[in-house]
């Protein structure tokens, strides 16, 4: 007697809301979910993968996975799992990312991050289920609903010149060179599951061998969209959906990727620091690029004076040495005049978020920046003003005020234009963080005009010995 049951990677019970479920799921009958989600349990049994295994859900019928699957779990913002997977793999390679979404989710809000992570061969496996419709909300039109299909939002059926065609992802994907693995397979009668088990196992068995981005698109019915009972479902998945969407393998180069198609970035080893700052800078290199402390800056002014530049310039002289470095802008929509500030991280080790709620560096190039972000440094922080232009600037109980006429001193250069970089000067003498030497050499390397590098080595200088000079 053969007794049958379920794979590890479930829970023994389904513990949900509403009470424990031993056996049931809260998909609907005749819903193709638990065929996948069995299938995708056994090969991560098969595996042994379910303890590095993160399964990332986003908003549709699969939201609740976390109720059957006995691995990690991560909740995703609808659309966004393709994002949400490169960052846990980016930051822990030897997990094992599994996207799994739905049609309206990953082929109408979340394209961009469809295509972007396929376009970079992240190591992950997408499963994504096509059924035609939005399932959760109601049955409306879904990006893949087919020409004639009527749902709670097309009642006479999609019509082409309206509605445009149903989306075939599986056949974009594979188009991307980075991508390795794009199959399309359903959830049909047993031939059909037998192919879509064996492809999910594959898919799953690329990212064990570091092949990198997988792909499995999975017809399944939805009998309560569709108003129609579980048999009829199935058979119209069959009939008529294939014609649309048509079964098979649209790419695999797993056998030309194994192991070395995607590798984690990490900061530079000396060596490699060596050979991208070139020759005859090792002594700077070797004794003066320790960062005496983490910097977690905000530059702020007027949109046109620089600062969003300023802050590009401070990343770079650290990625130049080595540390790990965030920068992220915030302006609005003027070309001239608003309102424009950056956030920038530099560190030792990585960083968490880009965004600086609480700088411990702030330099401001207008009045309005100053009265904004003054209140948000932290103490013992440094505030650099640039007194040419802001008028009014008070002591700061428990921060240091470092004043520097800093669009003046670039108007004696040769222009005010480079007011941003005599500011640069000024972070590097107020912070002890950097060497002028290595910034220097940093600017050499940054500054696209050649016949602007003297110019902005000048504002650099002066800025230093103000600051240097002042105290």
């Amino acid at each position: 007697m053969k007794i049958t049951e379920k794979p590890v990677a479930f829970y023994p019970e389904f513990v949900r809301k509403s009470g424990p479920h031993k056996e049931t799921t809260h998909y609907c009958p005749g819903c193709g979910h638990g065929n996948i989600h069995k299938m995708i349990a056994e090969a991560m049994v098969d595996l042994g993968i379910n303890e590095r295994t993160v399964f990332i859900s986003p908003v549709g019928c699969s939201v609740f996975g976390y109720y059957y699957f006995d691995c990690g779990h991560m909740q995703a913002a609808h659309g966004r799992a393709p994002a949400v997977a490169t960052g846990i793999k980016r930051a822990n390679p030897e997990a094992i990312v599994i996207s799994y979404q739905g049609d309206g989710d990953l082929a109408a809000i979340g394209t961009a991050e469809t295509l972007h992570a396929a376009n970079r061969g992240e190591n992950i496996t997408v499963f994504f289920v096509n059924n035609a419709i939005y399932g959760m909300t109601g049955g409306q039109m879904a990006p893949t609903t087919m020409i004639g299909q009527k749902t709670a939002t097309t009642p006479r059926g999609r019509i082409e010149s309206v509605h445009g065609n149903p989306i075939r992802v599986a056949e974009i994907i594979a188009t991307l060179p980075a991508a390795t693995y794009v199959e399309r397979v359903a959830i049909g009668d047993s031939k059909h599951i037998m192919k879509a088990r064996k492809a999910i196992r594959k898919a799953l068995t690329n990212q064990v061998e570091n092949r990198g981005y997988s792909f499995v698109e999975i017809l399944s019915t939805c009998p309560t969209g569709w108003k129609m009972d579980g048999p009829d479902a199935r058979d119209w998945l069959i009939e008529e959906m294939t014609k649309v969407f048509p079964l098979g393998v649209f790419k695999d180069e797993s056998d030309h990727r194994e192991g070395a198609w995607h590798r984690h970035v990490e900061p530079f080893e000396p060596a490699k620091r060596d050979a991208y700052l070139g020759a005859g800078e090792a002594e700077i290199k070797a004794e003066k690029l320790h960062l005496p402390a983490e910097l977690h800056c905000k530059f702020a002014g007027f949109g046109g004076q620089g600062v969003l530049t300023l802050g590009l310039f401070l990343a770079q002289v650290g990625m130049r040495a080595g540390l790990h470095a965030s920068w992220i802008p915030s302006y609005g929509p003027e070309m001239r005049g608003g309102t424009a500030n950056c956030s920038v991280n530099l560190s030792e080790r990585r960083i968490g978020s880009p965004l600086v709620d609480r700088p411990n560096l702030l330099v401001v190039m207008n009045q309005p920046s100053l009265e904004a972000f003054s209140g948000e440094v932290v103490e013992g922080g440094i505030v650099i003003v640039d007194t040419s232009v802001v008028e009014n600037c008070p002591e700061l109980p428990g921060r240091r005020v470092v004043r520097i006429p800093a669009t003046g001193i670039a108007d004696e250069v040769g222009t005010p234009k480079v007011a941003n970089v005599v500011l640069l000067g000024a972070i590097c003498a107020a912070t002890g963080a950097f060497p002028l030497d290595f910034v220097e050499q940093s600017l050499r390397e940054t500054v696209k005009k050649k016949d602007l590098v003297e110019l902005n080595l000048a504002a650099l200088r002066r800025g230093f010995e103000h600051v240097r000079s002042a105290g």
